[in-house]
């Protein structure tokens, strides 16, 4: 059934494309922000095609159709997507401006819509086009919206003031800072078009996307101090209007537009990362001068100031006592053989909202057992639900979304009865002793996440092995879980944020794995600050990491003989932790449970 319909979807995109004179028609997941998690009613490529992963692209002509996804998706695509009518492409091995420079009919007209893709994309892309005698067109109205009877409406919801008690710095001081930008580099305005950086910059959050706290809005910031913001009136409380004050003036989002065609003759700073093909052509339309530039927002939102630090850790100790509680009741409830992957999502879920203080999760769970976890991004549903069976490795990779900050964190573990075999094993702890590498690194200033990867791969690659995503990505303050500009992965391919020195302040995860395809699936995940680190002796500042997450790590797995003393302190040193700050919110069974997890090795 779920064949036939993506059948049917993708013939009545064809016939759209035939009315539209085109004979082609770009399909990302993607919004007018070029947000990674997007509003139902942008899923426009899983309406298309079933896919629901969170990055991933289709090509859509004439006679044939392509999807490309990363190799975190490779698996699940297959899963998802119909063969017959999709090939399989993978990135960044090609591309889609290489495919269609490839398969492009001479002559024909590619349609892509400017608000979903960034105009670098589309330069690469039409460039590509260009050479086959082929053209890229944006198209006036998406073909998917008009075949899409029953797509969803964007989110109505308010949205909410953050307050200076979790934000640590006020709006105003956060314009203030970028009108000093702007007049330093003689600029008029900076276009603000990313979710996150609109929600850190005016202090303001919301529920528009799912697990991203973010208010469907557009800002134009102004050299001197004052800014515009885009939003739909009902959007606004008189709370939030009385937060943004006087020098934030308030339009409808519709007004955007209009107004970017106002800054004629201005000089308008706009992120290319960012900001979506469309907002470039309207400002070069109007007769503005659009400056290529990264978001002022975009490194001061990724250096947590004190207050956001402070914040991160009281949000990290609430849910390492929740999600050791869920533990607890896995490692009793699982070997009977009645729980499901969706059953174990769902008593996580409850073990977090009974804070009172969740507010929402911060990515959808990935709830994995068995051969489900050899796919990095599974995502399970009523379809995949796979039963949580004795005697098999089981992989949950959660987190949650609270005012004072947001949490992600990966546990692998063994489900009894039974020991683990050796190869799983010997996998784990090599994954365990990347993890403690990175844990444990020192590095100076200047110093990239890139430079760092090869850290947490080293013992796989020692035994040919290694995993197909990057080790570490930025997480905000009760904003995106995946943030940047800093990541830690290899820098192959020119990826985003590779090359981003790490600064102190900055958030990232610590999330190395492996992944046998068929049978199972490894990684273990906490968040690490960076910090200064005060070396005796050393010539020259230097960094390091504070670990943030505190939860017990499954000592079922790890073959103790391949630890080295330091990593065997490193392991005890962790769990002191661990019970220092779990401890004390648990009580009865879990606490004795959480006692025993943190017994030495």
């Amino acid at each position: 059934m779920l064949m036939n319909t993506q059948e049917a979807r993708l013939d009545a995109l064809r016939k759209e494309l035939v009315k539209q004179g085109l004979d082609g028609f770009v399909i990302p997941i993607s919004d007018e922000h070029m947000s990674e998690y997007v509003g139902a009613y942008a899923q426009r490529l899983a309406w298309l095609t079933g896919f629901g992963g969170s990055a991933g692209t289709a090509v859509v002509l004439k006679d044939e159709a392509a999807i490309f996804v990363d190799g975190r998706y490779s698996l699940q695509v297959r899963e998802q997507v119909d063969g017959r009518l999709f090939s399989y492409e993978s990135v960044p091995q090609t591309s889609v401006a290489e495919w269609l420079g490839q398969h492009a009919p001479q002559g024909s007209r590619i349609g892509y819509d400017a608000w979903l893709h960034g105009k670098p994309w589309a330069d690469v892309v039409a460039t590509a086009l260009e050479a086959r005698g082929a053209s890229l067109v944006a198209v006036a109205s998406n073909p998917i919206d008009a075949i899409w009877q029953d797509q969803p409406e964007p989110s109505p919801a308010p949205a909410i003031v953050h307050g200076d008690e979790h934000a640590g710095k006020s709006a105003h001081e956060k314009r203030a800072d970028v009108a000093e930008w702007l007049s330093g580099k003689k600029l008029d305005a900076a276009v603000i078009s990313a979710l996150d950086s609109v929600a850190w910059l005016l202090n303001m959050r919301g529920a528009d996307v799912d697990c991203t706290p973010v208010a469907l809005s557009y800002v134009i910031a102004h050299s001197d101090g004052t800014a515009d913001l885009f939003i739909a009136p009902e959007k606004v409380t008189p709370e939030l209007a009385a937060h943004l004050g006087n020098a934030v003036r308030i339009q409808p989002r519709d007004a955007f537009v209009p107004a970017l065609q106002g800054l004629a003759g201005k000089k308008v700073a706009v992120d290319p990362e960012r900001a979506v093909a469309a907002i470039f052509a309207a400002l070069d339309g109007a007769g503005a001068t659009a400056v290529a530039l990264t978001d002022p927002v975009v490194l001061p939102k990724a250096i947590k100031n004190p207050v956001e630090q402070a914040g991160h850790r009281a949000a990290q100790a609430r849910d390492g006592a929740a999600v050791s509680r869920f533990l607890r009741w896995l490692s009793v409830e699982a070997p009977k053989g009645g729980e499901t992957e969706l059953s174990a999502a769902a008593h996580l879920w409850a073990e977090r909202n009974k804070s009172g203080a969740l507010r929402d999760l911060s990515f959808p769970t990935i709830s994995a057992s068995g051969p489900n976890g050899a796919s990095p991004h599974y995502s399970v549903n009523e379809e995949s639900n796979r039963a949580i069976a004795p005697g098999s490795v089981y992989l949950v990779d959660s987190g949650g979304q609270y005012a004072d900050g947001t949490t992600d964190i990966t546990r692998t573990v063994w489900i009894g009865p039974g020991v683990p075999p050796a190869e799983v094993k010997d996998r784990f702890t090599r994954v365990l002793k990347g993890h403690i590498a990175l844990a444990l690194a020192t590095f100076p200033p200047g110093t990239a996440g890139s430079q760092l990867d090869s850290f947490a791969r080293q013992f796989l690659w020692a035994a040919g092995l290694d995993y197909a995503h990057g080790t570490g990505h930025g997480v905000g303050s009760f904003l995106s879980v995946h943030e940047g500009p800093q990541r830690i992965a290899k820098a192959a391919g020119g990826q985003a944020g590779t090359g981003q020195a790490l600064l102190p302040g900055m958030i990232l995860s610590n999330e190395p794995g492996y992944y046998k395809a068929g049978e199972y699936g490894i990684r273990i995940e906490n968040l690490i600050l960076v910090e200064p680190r005060d070396i005796p002796g050393a010539e020259g500042p230097f960094m390091g990491f504070e670990t943030l997450t505190f939860v017990p790590i499954d000592r079922t797995l790890v073959d103790v003989a391949l630890l080295t003393q330091a990593e065997r302190d490193w392991w005890n040193a962790y769990h002191v932790r661990v019970r220092e700050i779990v401890a004390p919110q648990l009580a009865d069974d879990d606490l004795a449970w959480l006692e025993q997890a943190c017994t030495p090795l």
